[in-house]
């Protein structure tokens, strides 16, 4: 993570720090770890929700065919403007609960799976329903859900939603977090 995307990440923290969620860009070890938890030879359309600086993203363009649809959310604009001019072959959007308007208006049906980031426990209890809505209803059967969390407090909301396979506990991240690969109940 280079220096200056480790400074926008604080700044936008310290802007807004119920929509960051993190002082800091998610580390390699956490990005390498949500991927690896995908079938990327399957995957034709994937979204990332909660971008940020691209440390996943990045991890994403490295596993993703050419052929696959790549949607990017991020809500600041500063971070959002960047992901565009460094990911110019995805398409890259400011608001996660217009996830399902924006796969109709690209075409896409379904995702395979769908990567977050997002802080979903610092929302309010709407927003947070708003957007797993748009979450499961975006995946196809089977599909996965795969988000990090900072603690365990999303587990009895998202086990009502999917089947949770696993949680992954990365302490080499700042603060250390757990993965949740969900898988979509058909």
């Amino acid at each position: 993570m280079n220096n200056h995307n480790s400074l926008l990440f604080l700044q936008s923290f310290i802007r807004k720090p119920k929509e960051i969620g993190s002082v800091w860009p998610s580390s390699s070890f956490l990005a390498r770890k949500m991927v690896q938890q995908v079938a990327w030879e399957e995957v034709g359309a994937v979204a990332e929700l909660g971008s940020g600086t691209g440390a996943i993203t990045k991890e994403i363009q490295s596993h993703v065919s050419n052929k696959a649809a790549v949607l990017l959310f991020e809500k600041d604009g500063e971070m959002s403007g960047n992901l565009q001019k460094e990911f110019p072959e995805y398409l890259c959007y400011q608001n996660a609960v217009q996830l399902l308007n924006i796969m109709d208006q690209n075409g896409i049906k379904q995702l395979d799976c769908v990567i977050s980031g997002l802080p979903f426990f610092n929302f309010s209890t709407e927003l947070r329903e708003r957007l797993l809505k748009q979450v499961i209803d975006s995946l196809k059967p089977g599909g996965y859900f795969i988000a990090f969390q900072y603690s365990l407090q999303m587990k009895k909301q998202l086990s009502r939603a999917f089947h949770i396979e696993r949680i992954h506990y990365v302490p080499l991240n700042f603060p250390p977090a757990f993965v949740y690969v969900c898988k979509k109940i058909n």
